[in-house]
């Protein structure tokens, strides 16, 4: 991986911009969960039996292992806790706590990640499914082809979540650390045409290189990129 301002590097200071220059060659090691999705224990909440039961095959079939079934938000939460799945797959609208406020205190009590089922894609929802915990979306009628990449997606933005959690203490912090982190991945996607999590990765390791913060790299990423317009 080359970057510009090795100067700076070699002082240990923060570089006032990081302008990539090429894809990245070698990885730091993954974090847990960021992996390709293979044979995962998941917990299903869906209120409509027979979409349940069709998730249900689905995900099997995939090779994974449903190791709990709800119908409503409370029961999802609780099936949550006494398994501790790899991963929740849940409708938002369900009769008595619904998904988002099952989604929230899941996410709240970093159980596990939330792929979110929707009937609805538009702005606001999805905003207020991020702000909840949720993962990644999926908007019905669904097939294997939505729901499967949905889950890596997930995945891979967990494992940030947690990268990101032993790096900032403070939560206020780290929220604007994700902000700032997104940013930078998406301008990193956009010039290197990475995956998300490729250039999640890319972020990691040019701090472990530096001896920077996350948040520090997504700044000079932001700024050198931005001179560059």
């Amino acid at each position: 991986m080359k970057l510009k301002a090795e100067s700076d590097a070699a002082k240990g200071a923060a570089p006032a911009q990081l302008e990539p220059t090429e894809a990245p060659g070698e990885q730091p090691g993954q974090p847990d969960g960021a992996g390709p999705a293979e044979g995962l224990r998941i917990v299903l909440a869906e209120d409509e039996a027979l979409i349940r039961m069709d998730l249900a095959e689905m995900l099997t079939e995939a090779g994974h292992e449903i190791v709990g079934q709800a119908a409503d938000g409370e029961q999802a939460v609780a099936l949550v806790k006494e398994h501790q799945p790899d991963l929740v797959v849940m409708d938002i609208k369900m009769p008595g706590m619904d998904g988002l406020t099952a989604a929230e205190q899941i996410g709240k009590e970093g159980l596990a990640p939330v792929v979110m089922l929707t009937a609805f894609s538009d702005k606001n929802l999805v905003e207020r499914a991020r702000d909840a915990g949720v993962m990644s979306y999926v908007v019905k009628p669904f097939n294997a082809s939505d729901v499967l990449p949905a889950i890596d997606i997930a995945r891979a933005r967990w494992a940030e979540r947690n990268a990101l959690a032993l790096e900032v203490a403070d939560l206020g912090e780290r929220l604007e650390t994700r902000k700032r982190v997104d940013r930078a991945k998406g301008m990193l996607m956009t010039q290197l045409k990475l995956t998300e999590a490729e250039a999640f990765r890319w972020i990691q390791k040019a701090a472990m290189d530096r001896r920077l913060s996350m948040r520090e790299v997504a700044d000079a990423v932001i700024s050198g990129m931005a001179t560059k317009k």
